[in-house]
């Protein structure tokens, strides 16, 4: 059986078929060859309705359109010249400043896409222009690129809490020391790479001024995460305020939401969307016959009777991780992994919140691996002169500082579980 869905997977995925429709053809075809033939089908309407009826998803559309917003709005330039103005005079200070204005973006985007699209465009010709090296440039855009989703909101996270049932306000609230720590470790090792430029440093009143224009994109995920933390939204409804702010961010401090900008937005917003939820109902009617035939029950069974330690079992996890990562988006990974792998990690005894955190890090990689990961090909799409080879010369000592920082979690799951026992948050 298992090798029906692993062939047929590989098959179909080399031709060029989208993920979704991969997803899709094998469980059809399991249904039919496995399950009853014909009469199982009417399964199918009965499971993709219940794959998407869920209050908790109703974030994702919520998250994705307001990072969409506050794309076309042009925060992500104030943001910057912000940290620029305050970072200039150190050694390496305008990669600092880089990094500080991914993570900023980030905790209002929850894209890694979007952060890296945003940041970059800015960011890329003004560094080369003061004297960076073109691929360390490269290497923190892409790697600051991955911060959008491990600093909350994570369109990840959200479909984690929604395959096992987690809360999702406790998996944000766990990304956020995560997600400061690796971005202090991003910035130290930017700091020391690029240690021999040094500009010249900007005034107060430019600092202030700076500070003035990009605030309405600090005040964001003041008000997300504040809300969520303190316990007055639920993720859900923190999603709904999200973009009340970000509407009232873009029409009345910014000025710039036009028609034309609000038909971008709501395209981009129902493209994005779309493409996620195809996916989750290809992996949840997947998910169905498998666990017909008992597939994750058998792997789980076989797993826990291996007469090995656990942490042997979570090296080889992170290993597949790893290697999935180079091939899949991180959507796709989590819709097919979580369901088999979830039970494996709490048969095991390990906290399900903390290896969210350690999952999600890994979807980071996926997204500076190649051949297939997602930011590599957005900074090349920034400056077409880049090369994938260039991009990943950059971003690879970051990728090992990653995969450094996933060996600290492991012995030190406090770093993502603290918070959430001090957060009145469900």
């Amino acid at each position: 059986m298992n090798v029906f869905f692993l062939g047929g997977m590989g098959a179909l995925l080399l031709i060029g078929l989208p993920v979704a429709f991969t997803l899709g053809l094998l469980a059809i075809g399991g249904m039919y060859f496995f399950n009853g033939g014909t009469f199982a089908f009417a399964q199918i309407p009965i499971i993709s309705y219940k794959s998407l009826d869920s209050f908790e998803l109703t974030a994702l559309p919520l998250y994705v359109l307001m990072s969409q917003v506050l794309l076309v709005c042009g925060v992500g330039k104030d943001l910057y010249e912000m940290a620029s103005k305050w970072f200039r005079h150190l050694p390496g200070g305008l990669a600092i400043g880089t990094i500080f204005c991914c993570t900023i973006f980030a905790a209002i985007s929850g894209s890694s896409v979007a952060t890296a699209i945003t940041i970059g465009s800015v960011a890329l010709p003004e560094m080369v222009k003061r004297g960076y090296e073109k691929k360390h440039v490269l290497g923190l855009l892409a790697a600051g690129g991955t911060l959008g989703i491990l600093i909350p909101p994570s369109i990840p996270m959200i479909l984690y809490g929604n395959i096992t049932g987690v809360s999702v306000g406790k998996l944000f609230i766990a990304g956020i020391v995560p997600g400061i720590l690796l971005t202090l470790l991003f910035m130290i090792f930017a700091s020391w790479q690029t240690r021999h430029i040094k500009d010249k440093p900007a005034t107060w009143a430019e600092r202030m001024e700076a500070s003035k224009k990009a605030i309405w994109g600090i005040l964001l995920p003041v008000v997300v995460i504040g809300g969520i933390y303190s316990g007055l939204f639920t993720p859900t409804e923190a999603a709904a305020v999200g973009v009340v702010v970000s509407f009232l961010i873009g029409g009345l401090a910014y000025r710039n939401l036009s028609l034309k900008n609000l038909k971008e937005i709501i395209f981009h917003t129902v493209q994005t969307n779309a493409m996620i939820l195809f996916i989750m109902v290809g992996a949840m009617l997947l998910g169905y016959i498998m666990t017909i035939l008992q597939i994750p029950q058998t792997i789980t069974e076989a797993t826990v009777a291996w007469d090995v330690s656990p942490w042997v079992i979570f090296i080889l996890i992170n290993i597949v991780l790893l290697v999935l990562g180079c091939f899949l988006e991180t959507v796709s990974i989590i819709v097919i992994t979580v369901p088999i792998l979830f039970p494996i990690i709490t048969s095991l005894g390990f906290d399900p919140i903390w290896f969210a955190i350690i999952m999600v890090i890994n979807m980071e990689l996926a997204l500076i691996t190649p051949p297939v990961g997602l930011n590599l090909f957005v900074l090349k799409g920034i400056d077409r002169s880049n090369t994938i080879s260039e991009i990943v010369k950059g971003v690879y000592p970051y990728a090992i500082i990653m995969i450094l920082f996933i060996v600290v979690l492991a012995f030190f799951p406090e770093i993502a579980t603290y918070l959430t026992g001090t957060s009145t948050v469900k």
